[in-house]
């Protein structure tokens, strides 16, 4: 497994070592011993997994403190872009994002801390995403940030007439007009 650091700090991305042949592969997507050794102690307690068509986006989302969350996140199958926000009000990244790639075909993971908005789109006809959280969900403290905010100039990939969202998605404040819950 390799980590490697972005340009946001506690932000990784996460390549496992990947065994083929010919009937087909075998990775380790987890091992707590090693992720602790390079991101820290990190209790998962949930994995999710949703299943999604081209076009669709999913955040920015993040959970307020007491429930904050850490996502480790994966595409089993397809591709999407993934998006990590630093709403984290003393950093020196705050309001900066990492974007990447990730497919079933190469098998990254980003590691998303506590203090960041989170959201992917699919590019492919579909994508199965997977994501191990660290804290319950509670949706009365589930809040975000809107996905197309000019100030976070997010660059997606794909028009913006293509991109599919929920109406609670669609409706989330801008970033310049939410207050972070992230004071450290």
């Amino acid at each position: 497994m390799k980590f490697i650091k972005t340009e946001i700090s506690d932000v990784y991305v996460i390549e496992p070592s990947v065994f083929g042949d010919n009937r087909g592969y075998f990775l380790e997507s987890y091992n707590q011993k090693r992720f602790e050794e390079v991101v820290g102690k990190t209790s998962f307690l949930q994995d999710n997994e949703s299943k999604s068509s081209k076009g669709v986006l999913r955040g920015l989302h993040f959970q307020k403190p007491p429930y904050e969350q850490a996502k480790l996140v994966r595409c089993i199958e397809g591709e999407v872009l993934d998006i990590a926000v630093d709403i984290r009000k003393k950093s020196k990244t705050y309001g900066q994002h990492i974007a990447v790639l990730l497919s079933g075909k190469n098998k990254r993971q980003l590691f998303v801390p506590r203090g960041f908005a989170h959201g992917f789109l699919v590019l492919s006809e579909s994508a199965t995403f997977a994501y191990k959280v660290d804290n319950t969900y509670a949706p009365e403290f589930d809040a975000g940030i809107r996905w197309n905010d000019k100030k976070l100039n997010i660059q997606w990939g794909l028009e913006e007439s293509e991109v599919l969202v929920s109406s609670k998605d669609s409706e989330l404040p801008f970033f310049l007009e939410f207050e972070s819950p992230f004071t450290n």
